[in-house]
């Protein structure tokens, strides 16, 4: 084995990531959406067969286009600029000085090393300088960044760094608890464990402010 496949078998093993930016080519969008599907579709056709299954069965032959299209128009939608989410912001005029926190935001995710799911809660929070920003935007920014083929520590930094640049504030915070079916599914196959990412940004670095929002997230919301 060469030393460049030890190093990215390693890689794979450790989770380890190389960098807070998704890694893509220069070509990325070059062809579009129908074309990548086309192409996905005979690379899953020629994975199936390999692997010995009968692709002529009824429950089967649909398989290479269904799984093409989930990832070029799902699971990895978020690879896709166009798809970035606007986040419109406002003035702040009832001047609400404290902390705002969305907790409990579902994330699906995939992880880059195996293409499993990574499963959990983002909560994310910010102080506003003035502006702020609607609800459901938060939302939308945290599923944009998980819609793509991921490492767990990245999102969290990318979902922090893209609301920085929204509201215009180092004042943001992410914290992210997941499940990683790569570990829950495979190798150690344990299915109690998850893993919990963070980053603090602004005021979130002093430790009153970070314990207030962990004690924010804490909280048994129920309804």
């Amino acid at each position: 084995m060469c030393k460049s496949d030890m190093f990215n078998d390693e890689l794979g093993e450790n989770h380890i990531g190389t960098s807070d930016h998704t890694p893509l080519r220069a070509d990325a969008f070059d062809r579009t959406d129908d074309e990548k599907i086309e192409s996905i579709r005979k690379d899953f056709e020629n994975i199936l067969t390999t692997l010995g299954m009968d692709l002529t069965d009824d429950s089967l032959k649909g398989t290479p286009k269904r799984v093409a299209k989930m990832f070029v128009k799902e699971i990895f939608g978020g690879l896709n600029p166009e798809k970035k989410p606007s986040a419109s912001t406002f003035d702040n005029k009832y001047k609400y000085g404290e902390m705002l926190v969305e907790k409990n935001i579902v994330v699906y995710s995939t992880c880059e090393h195996h293409l499993l799911p990574i499963v959990g809660r983002a909560h994310v929070a910010y102080i506003s300088n003035g502006t702020v920003v609607g609800l459901s935007k938060m939302n939308r920014i945290v599923d944009y960044y998980a819609k793509r083929p991921q490492v767990q520590e990245r999102l969290t930094i990318q979902i922090v760094e893209e609301l920085k640049k929204v509201l215009g504030t180092e004042n943001v915070a992410c914290v992210i608890d997941a499940k990683h079916l790569c570990v829950n599914s495979r190798g150690i196959r344990d299915i109690e464990s998850s893993t919990v990412t963070a980053e603090f940004g602004g005021l979130f670095k002093e430790e009153k402010t970070r314990r207030e929002l962990l004690d924010y997230i804490k909280l048994d919301t129920q309804f």
